[in-house]
């Protein structure tokens, strides 16, 4: 059996805003956007050179806009992998980007974590070995 991870949900409270900050601040490349209806949209997203990456989901409920920037009751959610973790550190401070943790040379690579537009953590890890 071949299988292979293809997107990840985030749930949004505008597929616009969250365009433009992950176009723009992290660099991804907008893959798709269909309109499916008056109210939704399929939007994906992803780093470039990745074949995985975020289909926006616009939250359209109270509980579903309860849980934009904590699907994971404040965990770190995700997980960007770099070739340049100072590069990127530097990129993303310059486009607003915070950073919750500084990077921090660990045993299997370095890691920092930061805050997307929602809040949502990410790590940003620049592995010993590519993965």
């Amino acid at each position: 059996m071949k299988q292979q991870l293809s997107h990840i949900a985030l749930i949004v409270d505008d597929y616009d805003k969250a365009i433009e900050f992950y176009t723009q601040k992290l660099q991804f490349i907008l893959v798709e956007d269909t309109v499916l209806s008056e109210t939704k949209r399929w939007v994906r997203l992803a780093p470039r050179g990745s074949s995985t990456g975020l289909l926006l989901a616009r939250a359209v409920n109270e509980e579903q806009k309860s849980r934009i920037g904590n699907q994971t009751g404040g965990r770190v959610f995700l997980f960007l992998y770099t070739d340049d973790i100072e590069r990127d550190i530097k990129n993303m401070r310059e486009a607003g980007i915070r950073f919750v943790r500084e990077a921090v040379k660990e045993s299997w690579g370095t890691v920092a974590v930061f805050e997307d537009i929602y809040g949502n953590l990410w790590d940003l890890i620049e592995p010993d070995t590519v993965p």
